[in-house]
């Protein structure tokens, strides 16, 4: 499946046609601690990730959680 992950076109290699969003997210090597995500323009709230289903063609914007001070 082809999805694009912060405006670049990724190709998924995964068994399931509609993959979780979790799974996805853990096959590109991101911490869901670290993350939120956007899915075709929708925050998706992290304890709801395992049930979204990912399928060709969506939009992800990924934007990495940074602490400091």
């Amino acid at each position: 499946m082809k999805i694009r992950v912060n405006g670049e076109e990724k190709k998924i290699d995964l068994d399931q046609e509609n993959a979780p969003l979790s799974i996805v997210l853990n096959s590109m090597g991101y911490k869901p601690n670290t993350i939120v995500v956007e899915l075709n323009n929708l925050i998706i709230n992290s304890l709801k990730w395992e049930k979204v289903k990912l399928k060709d063609g969506d939009n992800l914007e990924i934007v990495s959680i940074v602490g400091g001070g």
